[in-house]
């Protein structure tokens, strides 16, 4: 569908970016940078450092790169100034692998409680939740007054110092977190009260906070958030102390992340590379799956030649054999898509990978039975040859199981020795369908025919 907000138009996009989300405006800077990069950079040094930050990151990689070396540090700083915490490291950490001079001028223009935040969120590893977690947010001490904390809300949002609100996360003295309560609970309570009244008159988990440490795997907290269906997790330190929370916003992120970097991964594509300027740096990386894919392609090749002279003797062996090797692929790839995508999202494992396994055999048997047959009668049909049907239709069967078996056992083999199943996975299962194709269809033509 068309997206009215798009617009191509640089003098319209700066006459009317008021109007428009972030996400829009970036999405026309796309249009205009594709058009003239010079125009790209003209709107983009033109946006006020109030919005700039956002529409940064709504930005392609490549594209945020070249804004990065065109716009000055005082504007980055200005831009970086108005965002959270989070994408404030983000953006910072990206910066220093293109340009670490750069990135200290930025750095040093922004405030010296920014700084320490970002110094802060830098020293966790990207796939830690800590990673992902902004500083600010809405918290109050269990004897303050709900009324004291609405007031620290209502300041705290008048000064632009908190954004995407959902809940009061309840502290002790040490900031132990003991509890939250969302908003909208909230303003039903006496402001009158305290939170240690409303917490002692309500059962124990009515207010249970959702919470993550600091250092689990980003993966794994994307799961809750999922499981729960929850739009904003607590995030604690060592002892429960409460440092950050991690909003859907940026979880979203990481779901969106590991699904295109699992399709890439299929594919044997590296997304890493698919984002580069220059063609041949690209073509390149994909070139070297494809050697792999020529190597395994030749195996499959050596096959055939070893049934030479069955094939001469049978020119309908060589027009049917494509057939059998494609449906195994086929097959093969389904099994291995279902089984790395819920591999991905923990509803299987090596605990269960027996089960998992028999599901997917049976399925390929079930369907192995009715495309056999299916393709028996057409091959005898077609070319008058009764045995040759027969042949066919055994053959598919064997590779239909193959499929099944080998896609589901290829990304759990994968798996227990610390392989991403994903990585790989489509080269060996391809490899394997098309030589036990070949070769259980030309062996029966040999045996059966000949």
């Amino acid at each position: 569908m068309f997206n009215e907000n798009i617009i191509r138009d640089p003098e319209v996009l700066l006459n009317t970016f008021e109007d428009l989300h972030p996400s829009d405006i970036a999405n026309s800077l796309k249009k205009i940078e594709n058009d003239s990069k010079e125009e790209f950079i003209r709107v983009l040094k033109s946006l006020p450092e109030d919005i700039l930050g956002e529409v940064l990151l709504e930005l392609p990689e490549n594209l945020r790169e070249n804004a990065y070396e065109e716009l000055s540090s005082k504007k980055l700083s200005g831009a970086l100034d108005e965002l959270e915490s989070d994408d404030q490291t983000d953006i910072i950490q990206e910066l220093e692998e293109i340009n670490q001079i750069k990135a200290k001028e930025i750095f040093d223009g922004l405030e010296e409680e920014d700084q320490e935040e970002i110094k802060w969120l830098k020293r966790y590893d990207e796939d830690e939740a800590g990673s992902y977690m902004q500083t600010e947010l809405f918290s109050a001490n269990i004897k303050d007054t709900i009324g004291e904390s609405i007031s620290f809300l209502k300041k705290a949002k008048a000064n632009d110092e908190l954004e995407n609100i959902h809940q009061v996360f309840i502290i002790n003295d040490d900031k132990i977190l003991l509890a939250s309560i969302p908003l909208e609970d909230l303003i039903i309570y006496d402001f009158d009260k305290t939170y240690e009244e409303i917490i002692k008159t309500h059962e124990e988990n009515k207010f249970k906070a959702f919470k993550v440490n600091d250092d689990d795997h980003i993966d794994e907290v994307a799961k809750d958030f999922e499981q729960y269906d929850l739009s904003v997790i607590a995030v604690v330190a060592y002892g429960g102390m409460l440092i950050g929370r991690i909003t859907a916003d940026d979880i979203l992120d990481v779901i969106e992340d590991n699904a295109t970097e699992q399709m890439y991964q299929l594919a044997g594509v590296d997304e890493e590379y698919e984002h580069e300027d220059r063609i041949s740096t690209t073509a390149k990386k994909r070139a070297s799956w494809l050697f792999l894919n020529l190597f395994t392609a030749i195996l499959a090749s050596l096959v055939i030649g070893y049934f030479e002279e069955t094939i001469q003797s049978y020119v309908a062996l060589a027009i049917l054999m494509p057939i059998v090797a494609s449906m195994g692929g086929n097959a093969g790839t389904q099994t291995l898509t279902v089984m790395v995508r819920q591999m991905a999202l923990g509803d299987i494992d090596l605990e269960n990978a027996k089960n998992a396994i028999k599901k997917e055999v049976l399925i390929s048997l079930f369907n192995g039975f009715l495309f056999a047959s299916i393709m028996g009668v057409i091959a005898y049909l077609w070319f008058n040859i009764p045995l040759l049907g027969l042949v066919i239709a055994i053959s598919m069967l064997i590779n239909l199981f193959s499929a099944g078996f080998f896609g589901a056992s290829i990304p759990l083999l994968l798996k227990k020795y610390d392989i991403d199943p994903a990585v790989g996975s489509t080269v060996l299962l391809t490899t394997v369908t098309d030589i036990v194709g070949f070769f259980s269809f030309l062996m029966l033509a040999k045996v059966i025919l000949l």
